[in-house]
């Protein structure tokens, strides 16, 4: 393998070194290379950013026969430091709002679910000390990471008690009372000022690393390696802090992509140029060496799970050919929030169904209205898109998911499907030979209009990491790249490499604040648009059945819909019969035939 004269001054090189490699330059190949050219007695870690990617190297060096490199996440050194052979038990999923609540026993007063609203902070204050580098929570000002004003006028109100109940769920973890979580178990590693029994320690994807994980990593007395793009950090909302930028290190550049050519080398650093119109941003080198033909692997990119869901039915409604589709991290994650509500709770709320709720904190809100100002002042971003999906498609969104979810493909015929949806969060990591991107990034007159809003104060970290996103989107294909014309910056130049979706410029109810946003996207009620008029019906209101009942009538997809619809709203059999004017033993047959069981139940 040849390599380039960058990596051979890597590979050479001595003393603690920083890496910043842009998109697609063979950063892993690099330090596979920088492991060979160390002594075969040295012990090496190669610190990996999340599971898969520590599995794909753990392959990777085995197979160079490097059997001196130790591959772990942060979390994986962490859990065998604290929790193995100890008494603390681990909590997969983490704690929801509700159960917060409960363990804590909150109570407050003044406001309409207050307590509630005070435990989804809790749980965030807890997830932003673990990823710091402080030692006590007071060193923390949780207001620092509250951007919207609503949400920070309410913790303002109750700062002194979430902070004190914060620490209360820290001391009922740090003694086993209650389950631990494993941002609480990397945090109890680092206060531990851990010395690690390697030579060398290499650390991946150093941009989107915790203050936490860098304090382990700096405090160590072996060579130091850390590798990563600035310009691809992207988690921020997890609390990461550019950690290349930190590191005093002697620093090193990879500059060519072996996934793309030119062209879209070219578009990734224009898009990065955007910075300018924020701060003076230093130039980006990056020579496109890729020279991929192949249109194999097409993928849709989005930057929020809303806008993914929505261009996902786009497709299965207007592509009716499309047979197979995968969704990354597949298909249920995105319709489900983090803490356990699902799209389908948020429905039976909409229509007044509150029995049928679920979730413990969907069923405790009276309407939407109360949902809505629950999620104003928590900043639940999840929730406010299911929101919208949901004032959106009503009452046709079973039929819509099932839909999508017939065309489904397992996890492991992932290379089956015909096309992959995906936001950039979880593709990261991966290459396509095709991308399109979905109109829901940042754009040139979106941070220009930040800029002129006087009432505003601008967050130039946050816009920044917008812009981030459209490079990490947009370098993901290795051959063609289908791009709305909204996200292209003024400079373009033309590609046949790049093909422009143009399309008629409207309204956006979906076009969330950037400069707001948080992990998927910023949820304001205030940013809708108010004129739109939802008018649902099911179609059991709008059809009057006079036949005797059938059985072997064929059914139609508008039929299919309705079954789904009332088979989610738990409609007796006799009911949905009647509706449907067929027999019982038709009602059951059909819903047997479309798996509604194995689908919501």
């Amino acid at each position: 393998m040849k390599l380039t004269p960058e990596q051979e001054a890597i590979i050479k090189s001595v003393g603690n070194i920083k890496i910043n490699a842009v998109a697609g330059s063979g950063k892993t190949t690099t330090i596979i290379e920088y492991a060979k050219a160390q002594p075969k007695s040295a012990n090496i870690l190669y610190l990996a950013f999340n599971r898969s990617v520590k599995m794909e190297a753990e392959k990777r060096f085995f197979n160079q026969g490097l059997t001196n490199v130790k591959v772990e996440t942060a979390h994986s050194l962490a859990f065998k430091n604290v929790v193995y052979h100890s008494r603390y038990k681990v909590r997969s999923q983490g704690y929801k709002t509700h159960e917060i609540a409960a363990l804590l026993g909150l109570q407050t007063s003044g406001e309409k679910h207050a307590e509630y609203i005070v435990a989804n902070h809790i749980n965030k204050f807890l997830t932003y000390f673990c990823n710091s580098d402080k030692l006590k929570v007071q060193e923390l000002n949780y207001l620092d990471v509250i951007t919207d004003e609503k949400a920070r006028i309410f913790v303002s109100n109750f700062y002194d008690y979430i902070q004190g109940q914060t620490r209360l769920l820290l001391s009922k973890m740090d003694k086993a009372e209650i389950e631990i979580i494993h941002d609480f178990y990397l945090k109890k590693f680092q206060l531990s000022q851990p010395v690690l029994p390697y030579n060398f320690i290499l650390f991946d994807e150093g941009q989107d690393a915790s203050a936490a994980m860098l304090d382990i990593f700096l405090k160590q007395p072996a060579v130091k390696v850390i590798v990563g793009d600035t310009h691809q950090q992207i988690y921020g909302w997890r609390y990461a802090i550019n950690s290349l930028e930190k590191a005093d290190f002697q620093n090193y550049q990879l500059s060519t992509s072996f996934r793309f050519g030119q062209a879209i080398a070219d578009l990734g650093v224009q898009t990065l140029q955007l910075k300018n119109l924020l701060l003076d941003h230093k130039p980006v080198i990056i020579t496109g060496a890729g020279v991929n033909q192949g249109l194999n692997t097409k993928a849709v990119l989005a930057r929020t799970n809303l806008g993914l869901l929505l261009k996902a039915i786009e497709y299965v409604q207007e592509k009716k050919d499309l047979k197979q589709i995968y969704f990354e991290g597949n298909i249920n994650s995105y319709t489900y929030a983090d803490e356990g509500a699902s799209l389908y709770d948020v429905l039976h709320l909409f229509n007044g169904n509150r029995q049928q709720v679920k979730d413990n904190l969907i069923k405790a809100m009276k309407d939407m209205k109360e949902l809505e100002d629950y999620i104003e002042k928590t900043e639940d971003v999840q929730l406010g898109m299911m929101v919208e999906i949901v004032k959106e498609y009503g009452n046709r969104i079973p039929g819509i998911i099932k839909s999508i979810k017939d065309r489904h493909v397992a996890n492991d015929e992932k290379e089956k499907a015909s096309i992959i949806f995906s936001t950039v969060h979880r593709s990261k990591g991966m290459e396509y030979d095709a991308v399109q991107l979905v109109n829901d990034f940042i754009t040139e007159e979106r941070i220009e209009k930040a800029k002129a809003d006087n009432d505003t104060p601008i967050n130039i970290a946050k816009l920044n990491e917008e812009i981030n996103l459209l490079y990490v989107a947009i370098t993901r294909t290795k051959n063609l790249l289908h791009i709305p014309e909204q996200l292209l910056p003024k400079e373009f130049k033309p590609s046949p490499h790049i093909k422009i979706i143009k399309e008629v410029k409207k309204e956006d109810k979906y076009a969330y604040e950037p400069w707001d946003h948080s992990a998927y996207g910023k949820y304001n009620g205030d940013n809708i648009k108010k004129k739109r008029e939802v008018k649902q019906k099911s179609f059991a209101e709008n059809q009057v059945i006079k036949k005797p009942a059938q059985a072997n009538k064929p059914w139609n997809d508008d039929e299919d819909a309705a079954l789904t619809l009332m088979y989610c709203e738990k409609k007796n059999i006799k009911q949905i019969a009647d509706h449907f004017n067929r027999t019982i033993w038709a009602i059951r047959a059909r819903i047997k035939k479309l798996e509604l069981h194995e689908l919501y139940d």
